[in-house]
């Protein structure tokens, strides 16, 4: 049972706006096994309509984000995005590790994005930084796997990221109001309870955000690049 109150954490911190922007292309694994149908003539890894439609909006906030990044510049605009993402049941289960279980088929969450520039510039250019993230709200949906309507779920969070050097090192999400229908409320109380007190999610969150600030925003500055 503790497993399961966990899975409701577990999969909802992958809706992080922050983490949605930081895993990008590897939101999508390579070939997992999975209960959810592929479209005739798509491989499992294979992005579908949506899934390029999510990626294509997000363009423009990760580039926004790897130029901060990259130039360490505090001036400017702030950054402030709509993200959606869509994460599948396979790219759940496998970022889980199988250490929880996942009840639910692909989860969909809208989210909007709000972080200071001269936080993302001193994260990068100091040698110690905690960023702290204003509270975030996520609504998601999660699908059955059966028969039904996906179920649909509002919960806030108010991420830290410790940095040394430019590295993450340290990451909690700091769970706080959730709501849903009777069937899934318990789970999500309790399962993102358990994450605040354990922090489960942290190493995942610290890769997720190491991978984005290191080797992707280098293929956007590359793409860039190429483009001129």
């Amino acid at each position: 049972m503790v497993v399961r109150l966990a899975s409701i954490a577990a999969a909802l911190s992958l809706a992080l706006s922050a983490a949605a922007i930081a895993a990008e292309e590897s939101g999508t694994p390579a070939p997992t096994p999975s209960t959810e149908p592929q479209s005739p003539g798509t491989s499992a890894d294979a992005l579908t309509p949506e899934e390029k439609a999510e990626k294509e909006a997000r363009k423009a906030c990760k580039i926004a984000i790897c130029d901060v990044l990259a130039t360490k510049d505090a001036s400017g605009p702030d950054i402030a995005c709509d993200i959606v993402k869509t994460w599948r049941e396979a790219t759940i289960t496998k970022m889980l590790g199988g250490k929880i279980d996942w009840p639910w088929g692909k989860a969909v969450c809208q989210s909007n994005l709000v972080v200071k520039r001269e936080v993302l510039a001193k994260a990068m250019s100091e040698a110690r930084y905690e960023v702290v993230m204003p509270t975030q709200k996520l609504s998601c949906t999660l699908a059955q796997k059966q028969e039904g309507k996906p179920y649909a779920i509002d919960v806030s969070i108010a991420p830290k990221v410790s940095f040394d050097n430019g590295k993450a090192v340290e990451a909690s999400l700091n769970w706080g109001d959730a709501s849903g229908p009777m069937l899934v409320y318990a789970l999500i109380y309790a399962g993102t309870g358990l994450d605040n007190a354990t922090n489960v999610l942290g190493p995942e969150v610290v890769r997720m955000v190491n991978e984005f600030t290191g080797k992707k925003c280098a293929e956007v500055r590359n793409e860039r690049s190429d483009a001129r």
